[in-house]
């Protein structure tokens, strides 16, 4: 079976190449479910190619054909902050777009998708997606608002406008291929590709990105990244599990002291009834067993 290069490093070294766009305008046609076609790809501040790139984040910008903007982030290791990042990336991209004195019909319609290659949060699904729809609180329908074109008033949804958002979660995906979305997100988690895909991408994949057409220059670069990603990986599983023995050592040394000291209490008390019973003054017996007179009392 032949060996091909994994999407996060073709994304960050090859696929900005014209002649490589086929790629990944298969991953948006099918992720989309609409023909897209690149204009051009924009770099972002998020690329770093130096050697001692941290590698777990690839961004890419794109326009497709009908001008809207496409951002697709490949990220490797955890962020906490994550989607306050995505929102941030989309607003960031709509506002560049539009020039200062601009009437607001030039904002352009942003497709965030993330690949992301860690446990995001809870959820059971590989691929999540969201919009802005407006709702009736009361009746339920879809708000449409009015706007312009050519000279025409025509009803519209906010979704046509508003920014949608899709997060492939890669590493939950444990299904055997039979779609074209499957295909993608088993080529993302494994680089496997099947030998007769006819998936969008896929195919141009299959002739693109080949291990053994890398120079040999290349091919030490890639492997050096892949032992990075599974060095990355190990020291990120390690703290989780020291995470985990901490806080279950934690755990028991908090155990034993909430024992001890809830014992001595228990001892206090015993203490205190034996002396009442005695008859001693209520005060000596809040003296010597440290208890407050009230307590002493309502024994």
């Amino acid at each position: 079976m032949d060996k091909y290069i994994r999407f996060d490093w073709a994304a960050k070294r090859m696929l900005r190449d014209k002649a490589n766009f086929g790629v990944l305008e298969g991953l948006m046609t099918v992720l989309l479910g609409e023909k897209v076609t690149i204009v051009e790809i924009l770099e972002s501040e998020g690329n770093q190619r130096v050697e001692d790139d941290k590698f777990n984040r690839v961004d890419i910008k794109a326009h497709n054909s009908k001008g809207e903007i496409i951002l697709v982030e490949i990220q490797q290791t955890r962020e906490l902050y994550y989607l306050q990042r995505i929102l941030y990336g989309v607003a960031k991209a709509i506002t560049e777009h539009i020039k200062l004195g601009e009437k607001y019909d030039q904002v352009k319609k942003v497709y965030s998708i993330s690949i992301v290659y860690f446990d995001l949060g809870k959820g059971a699904d590989y691929l999540y997606h969201g919009q802005n729809n407006f709702i009736g609180v009361h009746t339920h329908d879809e708000l449409e608002i009015n706007t312009r074109d050519r000279d025409a008033i025509k009803m519209i949804a906010p979704s046509d406008i508003f920014p949608e958002y899709y997060i492939i979660r890669v590493n939950e995906f444990n299904k055997v291929a039979t779609t074209p979305l499957e295909e993608w997100l088993d080529y993302l988690r494994t680089g496997n590709i099947k030998d007769n895909t006819t998936t969008p991408g896929l195919s141009e994949a299959k002739d693109k990105l080949r291990y053994l057409q890398m120079t040999d220059a290349e091919r030490h670069a890639y492997d050096r990244h892949i032992n990075n990603i599974m060095i990355e990986n190990d020291i990120m599983e390690t703290k989780v599990i020291e995470g985990l023995e901490q806080g279950r050592a934690e755990g028991r040394a908090e155990g034993r002291a909430e024992g001890r000291a809830e014992g001595r209490a228990e001892g206090h008390v015993e203490d205190a009834r034996r002396m009442k019973a005695d008859k001693m003054p209520v005060e000596l017996i809040a003296k010597y067993t440290g208890l407050s007179i009230d307590e002493v009392t309502a024994l």
